[in-house]
């Protein structure tokens, strides 16, 4: 099929913009789309992987245009990084559609299905959620994810990307379009709001008469104000606060290569590590060899005064430190007395997202395990796995701190919710209460 342009909306064409009338559209599209059959929700998804890699040379395009402008704006490194597309990134993001459409259809599974006395027959059916609102920075990727997602479980989703990325998510979100139309599927179900004003942010927390949850996904301070602000219930997480723990116990090889891969491999995600923990028994052996591995991929440490009696050149931890999210090439060191020193630390400064524990002691691990209140926690396994791709859910729409009603990487299940179905043959509480 040939490619179409992408919409020619532009930030500034705010007044050509009703956000409540386009969240009106997607909550028609959604009524649709929870009955639709999941062999035509399969083939759309599919169809958009291949669109999605079809329009490639458009989409870099589009992207480089997002990439000098934030050049010229002076965007961090990370953001960078968030930012940009390669056409690897483009074949990941269509194979996590396709990776979607294989995946088991969550709507209208039932379960708890169980006989009453009264003689009616009660069980519980998974439905779509409805509209799905997402709000997030710099990520163009997420365009792709939360559409499929969203689509697979039923859900409709209004999308309002950053400015940053503003181009990139309109030749993305056009690939699906064309995807959408060619199967003869309302284009509303993927809707992208034309603007990158602010106001179309306001005016979208309010429309709780169409949208029936908001996913926010950026900097601390957007969730923030969008958790203050929203009329419409938010599923968030503030930040990434995720430490390495190694135990006196510890095999200090597997040590050695979950820390590389959690700081080093891609510092600018909520899933990297921004604080290493070590017990006192193991720490002049391992902080060494540490500091020399992340030396070569110059990683800064900040370490407290243990630390830095131990290790040459490492600068003054602060609390602040302890509680920052880098998403950048620093990593705070601190030597503790004891497993619950540990836990306590993680428990203060930890923020519910994901923590890593090495030991070779089964007990250990268990009670970390138990006492750690985090949506992922891992033993022995980087901090890398806490994606909703490497868990087995295929590509995630966000990762939940909230704890209701998800916790950790939200999949396809994490899309529905429940209702009660009740079968009967003429039963009445009239003649149960007789």
């Amino acid at each position: 099929m040939p490619e179409t342009a992408p919409q020619t909306t532009t930030p500034e064409s705010r007044d050509a913009v009703s956000v409540e009338s386009l969240a009106a559209e997607c909550a028609t599209a959604a009524r649709e789309l929870s009955t639709l059959s999941t062999d035509a929700k399969n083939r759309v998804l599919r169809r958009m992987a291949d669109e999605l890699e079809a329009s490639t040379d458009a989409i870099l395009s589009a992207n480089e245009t997002d990439m000098e402008n934030g050049r010229e704006e002076g965007l961090s490194e990370a953001l960078l990084d968030r930012l940009l597309l390669t056409p690897e990134r483009i074949e990941k993001m269509a194979n996590a559609l396709r990776d979607v459409a294989s995946f088991s259809d969550p709507v209208g599974e039932m379960s708890g299905t169980r006989k009453r006395p009264s003689g009616i027959e009660v069980g519980k059916m998974r439905v779509p959620l409805g509209v799905i609102g997402m709000i997030y920075e710099a990520r163009p990727n997420v365009t792709a994810d939360a559409a499929g997602l969203c689509f697979k479980a039923g859900n409709a989703v209004l999308l309002r990307g950053g400015s940053n990325a503003f181009n990139s998510n309109q030749a993305v979100a056009a690939a699906l379009h064309r995807a959408l139309e060619a199967e003869d599927v309302n284009p509303a179900a993927v809707t992208l709001i034309p603007t990158t004003d602010r106001e179309a942010v306001q005016e979208m927390l309010t429309l709780n008469e169409h949208i029936d949850l908001i996913i926010p996904r950026g900097g601390e301070g957007l969730i923030r104000f969008v958790d203050e602000t929203s009329r419409i219930p938010v599923i968030k997480h503030y930040k990434g606060v995720c430490h390495l723990y190694v135990d006196d116990d510890a095999d200090l090889e597997i040590a050695e290569d979950l820390l590389l891969d959690g700081k080093v491999s891609r510092p600018s995600v909520c899933n990297a590590l921004e604080t290493m923990l070590v017990h006192e028994d193991v720490a002049e052996d391992f902080l060494p060899r540490a500091q020399q591995l992340l030396d070569k991929s110059n990683v800064e440490l900040r370490g407290d005064e243990r630390t830095r009696e131990i290790l040459d050149g490492v600068s003054e931890v602060t609390e602040d430190d302890y509680a920052a999210e880098y998403l950048d090439l620093t990593l705070a060191v601190r030597v503790v007395d004891s497993d619950d020193t540990a836990m306590n630390h993680i428990t203060e400064y930890g923020s519910n997202h994901t923590e890593v524990i090495v030991t070779d002691t089964l007990p250990t691990a268990r009670r970390f395990v138990r006492s750690i209140d985090a949506s992922v926690v891992l033993v022995n396994a980087s901090s890398r796995f806490s994606d909703g791709g490497e868990l087995g859910l295929g590509a995630e729409i966000g990762i939940s701190t909230t704890k209701l009603h998800a916790y950790g990487p939200m999949g396809l299940d994490a899309l529905t919710t429940e209702k009660f179905v009740v079968y009967g043959e003429g039963e009445t509480r009239h003649d149960v209460e007789k």
